[in-house]
């Protein structure tokens, strides 16, 4: 009996768990609480805070490959979906279907503020190659600076597949804590003046032009950029069936069944990458810190054309809105709104926002290819 006792403690976790387990758990809490109690975007940070506790529960095997004919761990195997790059272009086509490009095509030149955010990238690509990284390492570092988890999967998973468990984590990790890292930039980087501009309301846009639109980005990027296809085409695809009106089936599918399940699968997947052996090591710290900087950087590129264009507009174009250029969406464009509103309360600028928003999404897509026509 005191044998039976004692093999059953000894196959439990308590004895197998080692400090760096006990860190990993803590973080994957705290994570948890800022999801669910601070609501910062919960439908990202509450599967990857608990595929990483998944991960980190010693002996549960949910990350294990499975060896001499016995299955692995369930995560192990929706990893596949992030490893050979499945995933983001389906949950582009759930982007597409859930996002009105009208703003951006009211005023285009919100594909400038869209395009200045994309800044982080080249910078970041810059600091990893200066700290070792090769070109394809870097690139991949880079493009977590468009604040874009599915585009920063695609690029790596063809680029650097090494390194996606930890681009992986800090790309959707940093998309979530959206709401925490750009307000403080934005505020040192514009005045009380500034932010409390009144933009004039964007004009209405027909129906023609936005079924004629992602048509027709389809074509022309797709023919200068053939590398960004499936992340494009499916982006577009899915604002297609948004926007014709014969499909409504379908993007009802695309922008609630099939985007939901696959943040399930990616987020807890890419969650339980962040185990305590791969994660706490030099490397996957420094590509954390670097993808913080160039969140950084491309949240500066953005205000900072935007202050650019209230100069030349004669101050009618709040620079908040800029900070929308990185590719969260929506949540970049709801943080340009509350920041302009707690200025400013008769202020709207969620509609604006939405336009270098989207263009962010695109722009970030064009960086991947770009990229990857370069390194691949």
């Amino acid at each position: 009996m005191l044998d039976s006792i004692l093999e059953f403690l000894q196959s439990t976790g308590f004895v197998a768990m080692k400090w760096t387990d006990l860190v990993m758990i803590t973080v994957s809490c705290v994570l948890l609480y800022l999801g669910i109690v601070k609501k910062f975007e919960p439908l990202l940070l509450v599967p990857i805070a608990f595929g990483m506790l998944l991960a980190n529960i010693p002996l549960g095997g949910i990350m294990d490959p499975g060896k001499d004919g016995s299955p692995g761990g369930l995560l192990y195997y929706l990893y596949y979906g992030i490893k050979f790059g499945i995933y983001p272009p389906l949950i582009f086509m759930g982007v597409g279907a859930m996002t009105d490009f009208g703003p951006l095509i009211a005023n285009p030149k919100s594909l400038l503020l869209g395009a200045a955010a994309q800044l982080g990238i080249f910078v970041a690509f810059l600091l990893a190659r200066a700290l070792g990284f090769d070109l394809q390492g870097a690139a991949s570092i880079g493009i977590i600076g468009g604040a874009d988890g599915p585009t920063a999967i695609f690029l790596t998973s063809k680029l650097k597949p090494e390194l996606l468990p930890a681009i992986a984590i800090a790309a959707y990790s940093y998309m979530a804590l959206v709401p925490i890292i750009q307000p403080p930039i934005m505020k040192a980087l514009t005045t009380k003046k500034e932010r409390m501009v009144v933009m004039d309301q964007l004009r209405e846009v027909s129906k023609a032009e936005k079924i004629i639109f992602p048509i027709m980005v389809t074509i022309l990027c797709g023919l200068l950029l053939p590398a960004a296809v499936p992340l494009l085409g499916a982006l577009m695809l899915g604002n297609l069936f948004r926007e014709c009106g014969v499909t409504e089936r379908l993007n009802n599918t695309a922008q609630n069944a099939l985007i939901n399940i696959l943040t399930i699968f990616l987020g807890t997947a890419v969650g339980a990458t962040a185990s305590a052996d791969r994660f706490l090591t030099v490397q996957t710290l420094s590509i954390i810190g670097l993808g913080l900087l160039a969140f950084a950087f491309g949240t500066a590129g953005g205000v900072l054309l935007g202050k650019l264009m209230y100069v030349l507009s004669g101050g009618k174009i709040n620079p908040l809105i800029g900070s929308a250029g990185v590719s969260a969406v929506p949540m970049a464009a709801r943080v340009s709104q509350v920041v302009g509103q707690k200025e400013n309360p008769s202020n709207f600028l969620l509609m604006h926002a939405m336009g270098p928003n989207v263009a962010g999404v695109i722009g970030s897509a064009i960086a991947a290819g770009v990229l990857l026509s370069m390194l691949s």
